[in-house]
């Protein structure tokens, strides 16, 4: 039996009849902002997922768009639809997949899909790397929204302006983050193989996806390939920060720029100059290539969103965008759901809600947060959830993650099928390293328990930071709820 006889009726071409779509894994942020957008394009939708969390549940009972849950083959069956669209977090045990194999009903993945409705006639700007990559593309939507471009954007994050991950735009332009995690279970490549961008913006290559890289090479070899399969007209432009990128820059047919948060890197072709924290981000002056390009005010606080703007601004470049028109578009923007994300409590509590969860993301995040509020104490609250974060293979990294921390504590991960106990994060050991520095760092087992502490512990000025790639166990709602109460 073939391989796509086993997977099931496997398309790559989406069938000329098919109206009706069914997504398996709508609750993630990519597959629902797709559900949106495809509805808005006037396909019939429906999707299934395990469970459903806020922001996703929100913005896909906002487009009214019906739900089953949990995964079950009779969903398949009442959904009727024209074509499955199969989600990566899809296994292929799962009882709809197998419902959609037993019933012979052409399949999709999302990418390829995005391919064949929304990409293949567009210029594709392509925003990928391991840390930063949600925040840059929705960013760069909004500066060439701002521009009058009228683009198209597909992101795996929501607007905080409007609530959205996505725009239809009458323009050629169309900004795509680009994910560098497997496709579906029929198909193990990452996202980003089928985007088949003009332009780049590579922000950072750090081993991440432990789970289906062996090793950093393996990572590497995915944003390699990437990269040389850029058009000879195309355009790439990469952070100086990290090396191995930029010899992927320098090996790509394309033409390539680089850029670097710190002044103390000269080589890169856009750098800040005369760094001014304010209360509501950071100003700076941006050199290219040796000349002024002009000063640029950020609503973004923290080294890591200077280093988004300055790639921002060369693809802004690369693409005729005006200096004026640049520093219109990134002042404006309003931000993103779960990055940096803050609210203030009756007690003044400061508490920010961010997607940090790769330890150099949660040494930025931490780091960026204390320069914004210095002078204040500082919680910085940690959820080790993605397969990469709940093994060891950071250990010492994380170790280095909270300097700027006074108070951590790190949610004890629950056991994982494909993590074995000796490969695992231990928090214990990681708590012991942080008390050895002076913090008052512990483990926590249940959110609940720790909404009590702060509760009882927390007073008005203090920050507290919840990062995690997922829910926190509604920690986030949970605390909000707790101090509003008092």
């Amino acid at each position: 039996m073939s391989e796509e006889t086993s997977n099931g009726n496997v398309v790559q071409s989406l069938p000329a009849h098919a109206r009706r779509l069914h997504l398996l894994g709508i609750g993630g942020t990519g597959m629902g902002t797709l559900a949106c957008m495809l509805k808005e394009s006037g396909f019939e939708i429906t999707g299934s997922d395990q469970n459903l969390y806020p922001p996703m549940s929100l913005v896909l009972e906002k487009a009214d768009i019906p739900l089953f849950m949990p995964y079950a083959a009779k969903n398949v069956e009442n959904a009727k639809p024209d074509l499955v669209v199969v989600g990566n977090v899809i296994r292929k045990e799962n009882p709809e997949a197998a419902a959609v194999r037993a019933l012979g009903l052409p399949q999709m993945s999302m990418p390829a899909l995005l391919w064949e409705v929304f990409l293949k006639h567009k210029h594709v700007i392509c925003v990928a790397g391991t840390h930063g990559k949600t925040t840059t593309a929705m960013w760069l939507a909004h500066v060439l929204k701002s521009a009058g471009k009228k683009p198209s954007w597909l992101v795996g994050g929501v607007n905080a302006e409007d609530g959205k991950g996505y725009g239809l735009g009458e323009g050629e332009l169309f900004v795509i983050e680009g994910d560098e995690y497997d496709t579906a279970y029929f198909d193990k490549g990452p996202k980003f193989f089928h985007y088949g961008p003009q332009t780049l913006l590579l922000t950072s290559v750090e081993y991440d996806h432990a789970d289906i890289y062996a090793d950093m090479q393996a990572y590497e070899s995915a944003f390699f390939r990437l990269t040389q399969n850029m058009p000879s007209h195309g355009y790439m432009a990469t952070s100086q920060n990290y090396p191995n990128a930029v010899r992927m820059a320098l090996a790509a047919p394309c033409r390539a720029e680089t850029y670097a948060s710190r002044p103390t890197n000269p080589a890169a072709d856009y750098g800040p100059l005369h760094l001014r924290y304010t209360p509501t981000g950071v100003e700076l002056e941006v050199e290219k290539k040796g000349r002024l390009l002009g000063t640029f005010a950020l609503p973004l606080f923290g080294l890591q969103n200077v280093e988004n703007a300055l790639g921002i601004i060369a693809v802004g470049q690369s693409l005729g965008l005006s200096v004026q028109a640049l520093q219109t578009g990134l002042q404006s923007f309003q931000g993103i759901w779960r990055r940096q994300e803050t609210s203030t409590t009756p007690r003044g509590i400061l508490l920010i809600d961010d997607f940090a969860h790769h330890p150099t993301a949660v040494r930025e995040t931490v780091q960026s947060v204390a320069e914004r509020f210095c002078g204040r104490r500082l919680w910085a609250l940690f959820e080790p959830r993605s397969n990469t974060s709940r093994r060891k293979l950071h250990q010492e990294d994380y170790a280095q993650a909270f300097e700027k921390a006074s108070h951590v504590r790190i949610k004890k991960p629950l056991p994982h099928d494909k993590i074995l106990s000796e490969e695992a994060l231990d928090v214990q050991q990681l708590a012991k390293a942080l008390r050895q520095q002076g913090k008052n760092a512990q483990v926590v087992e249940h959110v609940d328990s720790l909404v009590e502490e702060l509760a009882t512990q927390t007073q008005s000025g203090d920050v507290v930071l919840c990062m995690s790639n997922g829910n926190f166990d509604g920690l986030k709602a949970k605390l909000l709820k707790q101090f509003e109460r008092e």
